[in-house]
């Protein structure tokens, strides 16, 4: 699979990638909202499983445009989880700060 992200984002360029990213964010975000405002409409206590599965296909969108960028500047797994483990304990810092 990196042989083939690194072939689209050397094909289309890093800054066109980066534009058509901001679009799979914003596509993300809709989808998340429309869930969200489906969530109590009619009998619905929950997400609808169409509304599920747009957010699911939205959010791999935009993996697929993360892991362009990841590849095409070499930078691995561990490094990225390293980054997420850390900013997610400093998160949680906040959050226990302001109990």
């Amino acid at each position: 699979m990196e042989k083939d992200l690194l072939k689209i984002i050397n094909n289309y360029g890093v800054i066109p990638q980066l534009k058509h990213f901001n679009s799979e964010v914003f596509e993300v975000n809709e989808a998340i909202i429309k869930g969200e405002d489906m969530k109590y409409v009619g009998v619905h206590t929950g997400i609808p499983e169409h509304c599920r599965q747009h957010i699911a296909e939205e959010i791999a969108d935009c993996y697929v445009m993360l892991e362009q960028f990841r590849h095409y500047y070499g930078i691995g797994d561990r490094e990225i989880l390293g980054v997420m483990k850390y900013k997610i304990n400093r998160q949680l810092e906040r959050m226990n700060k302001n109990e």
